[in-house]
């Protein structure tokens, strides 16, 4: 009986996690298919998960790499300062917004699984949405580890497997600029040689 209610519990959490991801291959596909009745869409509609991921259930992608990969980069705010004691650490206007673009991805995995690099080297290519937040932390005026995590991006694999095909741009449901971001962290670690 405890085991049928948590498979149930299970297959009805599987079920919500497929219809969110759902909502994002729909955006994935057309951008306005959240705001566009089915009705609407002439023949037949195809649902896939996300390709080039093994696939644990129905729509559910294993993202256990991409997560991985997500955890090495540490995206959190690194300092070695303290933080003042009576207020935030603060940024000006402009510093805040070389952040746009950057801060805004969700984490979809669209841009990954558009991309052949990651096709082809998944385990070790870091991938679009990855070096995208990695950006996001290197471009923080905040963050104290710049140097640390350009080093830990100055790798064959890690960062270099991109070859600007520009499929995570064209994918990406934000309408984000991984490829932009990429090209950034190369052009930080070519000047601070």
């Amino acid at each position: 009986m405890v085991i049928r209610r948590f498979w149930l519990c299970v297959n009805h959490l599987l079920l919500r996690i497929s219809v969110k991801l759902l909502r994002i291959l729909a955006k994935r596909v057309a951008r306005a298919a959240c705001l566009k009745p089915i009705d609407d869409v002439k023949g037949a509609v195809k649902i896939y998960p996300l390709p080039h991921m093994p696939v644990v259930k129905d729509l559910v992608p294993d993202l256990s790499v991409p997560y991985a990969q997500l955890a090495s980069i540490k995206p959190w705010m690194q300092t070695q300062t303290p933080p003042p004691p009576d207020r935030e650490r603060l940024q000006s206007p402009e510093e805040r917004a070389k952040l746009d673009g950057l801060w805004e991805c969700i984490l979809c995995f669209c841009c990954q699984t558009s991309c052949p690099s990651y096709w082809w080297n998944g385990e070790r290519y870091l991938g679009p949405a990855i070096l995208l937040q990695a950006a996001r932390w290197i471009d923080d005026s905040r963050d104290e580890m710049t140097g640390e995590r350009l080093d830990h991006l100055e790798d064959p694999f890690r960062l270099y497997r991109c070859h600007t095909i520009m499929n995570c741009t064209t994918t990406c449901p934000k309408g984000l600029n991984p490829a932009k971001a990429i090209g950034s962290i190369k052009q930080k670690l070519v000047e601070r040689r």
